[in-house]
């Protein structure tokens, strides 16, 4: 009797799963057999929560990815890093300490925290470190500085920018660089109305503006254009008339920001700085000597933890994060920070766990380089792999909830959408699925939206 309950039982799931099969086939070719894909890609794979396979369409098919990248990304660094790792920043000073005067120069240091200043955590805001480093500086005893303010942005190797990321994104907040010391998130906004600047969230240092802005429209359709170490910006485009907008733009010297800033709270502490601010990275262009570690070191100050960086890593899709892991797992894992030492490591780490390496061409940490191609299957088994893991807790918390009310993560890029995740029907079975399309002629987001709805 047993055995024959058992039978039937599979039986039933076996139906079941042919039967969604067939309803996500004929949704998936309404779509590729309409006249906004007729010459699009698409690559789609689902599977139960065990991993036993449901459904795919061209499964293989290695596509660019967006934002999806991002789970391969952050999966290896929560099993690499740990995540209760933390990123530090250290003040400290070389030279000598005598009656409260410092015969040196005062030094900022970072291994590449991102989080360093930025507001989306309430005690490592602007101000929290700025109390911090005041408060160290006065129980030290300084009063006075005799040397430079030297912002140490060496931890990693000079390239702020991944190889392939387009020049129309380098100057937006998304397409912000990593550097030793990041700081605000790497981001700075500007209140427009009309093609006129009311004003800056904070003063950037060392920027001049050409701008090139037209009104027209009803949404924000400009783009800034800027290099890092570049001291010129151009903004274009189009914003509404007669309406305040925010634009969001990527400092493009980060270090330098922390270093001017750190300079006027000295100043505004009554403490005297004879030198300047400088970062290492100036005195290595001017030909002088970089400052060796500081010797006395006054605050160490912690980012949170990575799994709370993971968190809005993968709720809020932020770039910086997703390249500052890829540096820091090359440096950590390889002893080299290049993005091609840590794209390597990553690739290398999930070809560990079984997908096949031609399926994960990666080119960056984020996504937002169109160089990256990855095939649907492997994003499913990247996520089945985190599902089995002990840290999958803290990954799984930052898969945002899209419309469709479907937890999982997106990726937007001009001619690509993307969605991979975790879905739990209304029946109660469990599904793991990623969908890929390129080049569609038409809203993606909607048309992709419309086949995982199937699953519910």
């Amino acid at each position: 009797m047993k055995k024959t309950l058992a039978v039937f039982v599979l039986s039933v799931q076996i139906l079941s799963a042919q039967n969604m099969a067939q309803k996500l086939d004929k949704a998936t070719k309404d779509l590729m057999d309409s006249s906004g894909a007729v010459s699009s890609g698409l690559s789609f794979y689902v599977t139960d929560e065990n991993g036993t396979f449901i459904y795919e369409y061209q499964g293989n098919k290695g596509l660019s990815t967006a934002s999806t990248q991002k789970i391969f990304t952050a999966g290896a660094a929560l099993e690499t890093l740990g995540k209760d790792y933390t990123f530090k920043t250290t003040a400290g000073y070389s030279g000598n300490l005598s009656s409260g005067i410092l015969n040196g120069d005062l030094i900022i240091t970072s291994n590449g925290d991102p989080t360093l200043g930025s507001w989306r955590y309430d005690a490592y805001k602007p101000e929290s470190f700025r109390k911090k480093f005041i408060e160290a500086l006065k129980n030290s005893g300084i009063t006075k500085i005799s040397g430079n303010l030297v912002v140490d942005d060496s931890y990693f190797d000079h390239q702020t920018i991944p190889g392939g990321w387009p020049w129309d994104d380098l100057g937006n907040y998304y397409g912000a660089g990593v550097w030793g010391i990041n700081w605000r998130e790497n981001q700075f906004d500007i209140n427009i109305n009309g093609t006129e600047f009311k004003g800056f969230s904070y003063p950037v240092e060392n920027l001049k503006w050409l701008n090139e802005l037209k009104t027209g429209g009803n949404s924000d359709q400009s783009l800034i254009f800027t290099a890092p170490h570049s001291e010129v910006a151009l903004i274009n485009g189009t914003l509404p008339a007669g309406k305040t907008v925010t634009v969001s733009g990527a400092l493009p010297n980060p270090p330098l920001q922390l270093g001017t800033e750190a300079q006027q709270w000295l100043k505004e502490s009554g403490i005297e700085i004879s030198g300047k601010a400088v970062t290492s990275s100036q005195l290595e262009l001017e030909g002088k000597q970089v400052p060796a570690t500081p010797k006395t070191v006054i605050l160490t100050y912690q980012s949170p933890t990575l799994d709370k960086i993971v968190y809005w890593f993968l709720r809020k899709s932020v770039n910086l994060y997703g390249e500052t892991l890829i540096k820091t797992l090359g440096k950590e894992k390889k002893g080299n920070s290049s993005f091609k030492s840590g794209v390597s490591y990553l690739k290398d780490f999930w070809k560990s766990k079984g997908i096949n390496p031609n399926m994960i061409n990666f080119a960056d940490g984020s996504g937002l380089s169109p160089q990256n191609y990855v095939a649907a299957k492997a994003e499913v088994q990247a996520l089945l792999y985190a599902k089995k893991q002990s840290w999958f807790d803290a990954y799984y918390d930052g898969f945002p909830v899209q419309d469709n009310g479907m937890k999982m993560k997106s990726g937007t890029m001009r001619d690509t959408k993307s969605f991979a995740g975790y879905h739990t029907a209304k029946d109660g079975k469990k599904y793991v699925f990623s969908i890929i399309i390129n080049n569609y002629q038409g809203s993606g987001s909607t048309e992709l939206q419309k086949i995982l709805n199937v699953l519910k």
